[in-house]
């Protein structure tokens, strides 16, 4: 079938999906930029306002989530956001993760006061909760699992990490679990766990060699400090792996749910695709794709042809004797239709961009956001984001 003749794909309601309380948790994800924190901030006002109690859980440090609720400061504890209409007696508090934090709550949680202190010292421990690759990700399921099992809310919205790759979402909490509970790291801390050299001479000269090697590449001073940490680490609570797969099952529950989120644009909705195409082997529940900042006209019967050709004959007759409108107004007059023209041809290929992502994945339902005139930086704009996401219509998307 050509794209052209293709059947029109089905609509995402928002307003259903939030509107259900089988719905838990609401996860909006997608490549950097494309508006992910907007979403799930429109989404999160309009489903207080609707009368869940919802929390907005966002990981992106750009702070624009603060910002458009009116809030001075996000930390790692959820604050009520003024200025939500809880009439229909739902309630809104946001939250910006920490990281770090989190990481150290988990080893207040299972660590005596002593030990605890020892692993907040190690200046690996520090590298690994602030730097390291995937800790972030798997932050944010960690927070997501305690904001669940609190039960304090009845919807929680998470905004993931303007990662490089929409997939680093999922990849990442498994690496890191894999990292922490890996083969390499016990072999590594075997030492320090066993007695230091007594234990490396019951080894070998080939054990001694490994370590030799790897104390050129990582320095002595690192190799001691990671082995000082797992040991530690590994005496509070084991299995980081088995922490991410019960993540990952959260994930896959049927009160979790997947919104994709994409700007009209042809690498954003590439990344679209390959996550569309990630989750649906992963089985995990998608709810349908956001469309971020689609361009539209009041003029849509004016096509591009058409306004250009005008401007033309604008043009050529702007200094002629017998111009019955003065020279400025023609000047004016063609300027707003070659504008007109530029945005029809936007228009065009956005719809193109959308119409080879629907034919790839017709099954996929679509909610369309406007394009706004500004950045969106107060609750009045995020409700407009939330009408048309609810299938109104929204004049003003970030």
């Amino acid at each position: 079938m050509a794209v052209g003749a293709q059947a029109e794909p089905a609509a995402l309601d928002a307003d259903a999906l939030i509107d259900d309380p089988r719905t838990r948790i609401i996860v909006c994800c997608g490549s950097g930029g494309v508006g992910k924190t907007t979403t799930a901030a429109a989404l999160g006002l309009r489903a207080a306002e609707r009368g869940r109690d919802a929390v907005v859980l966002t990981v992106d440090p750009a702070r624009r989530l603060a910002q458009s609720m009116g809030l001075t400061e996000l930390d790692n504890i959820p604050r009520p956001v003024p200025g939500a209409d809880t009439a229909a007696g739902g309630t809104l508090h946001a939250m910006m993760l920490d990281m770090k934090r989190t990481f150290d709550e988990i080893v207040e949680a299972h660590a005596d006061p002593d030990r605890a202190r020892q692993i907040f010292a190690n200046p690996f421990y520090k590298s690994l909760s602030s730097s390291f690759s995937g800790t972030q990700e798997y932050m944010a399921m960690e927070k997501l699992g305690q904001l669940r099992q609190s039960d304090e809310w009845d919807l929680i919205i998470v905004d993931t990490p303007p990662s490089r790759s929409a997939l680093d979402f999922l990849d990442a909490p498994k690496r890191l679990g894999r990292f922490l509970d890996g083969r390499l790291i016990k072999i590594l801390t075997a030492p320090a766990k066993a007695g230091g050299r007594a234990y490396l001479r019951l080894l070998g000269a080939g054990f001694g060699m490994f370590t030799g090697v790897v104390t050129k590449v990582l320095g002595a001073q690192v190799l001691k400090d990671m082995q000082t940490f797992v040991t530690a680490f590994d005496a509070v609570f084991g299995g980081f792996q088995e922490r991410a797969e019960q993540t990952y099952r959260l994930l896959q529950t049927q009160g979790t749910a997947f919104v994709v989120v994409a700007a009209p644009e042809r690498d954003a909705l590439r990344e679209a695709s390959y996550f569309v195409e990630r989750l649906d082997r992963e089985r995990m529940p998608l709810a349908g794709l956001v469309l971020n900042r689609v361009h539209r006209s009041a003029l849509p019967e004016l096509s591009a042809a058409r306004s250009l050709a005008a401007a033309e004959t604008l043009a050529q007759g702007r200094t002629g004797s017998a111009a019955a409108e003065p020279a400025e107004g023609r000047g004016l007059t063609e300027a707003a239709l070659r504008l007109h023209a530029d945005r029809m041809r936007t228009i065009a290929r956005e719809r193109r961009l959308r119409e080879h992502f629907t034919s790839a994945h017709p099954a996929i339902a679509v909610a369309e956001v406007p394009a706004q005139p500004e950045d969106v930086h107060d609750l009045a704009a995020l409700r407009r984001i939330g009408a048309a996401l609810g299938g109104g219509s929204a004049e003003a998307g970030d």
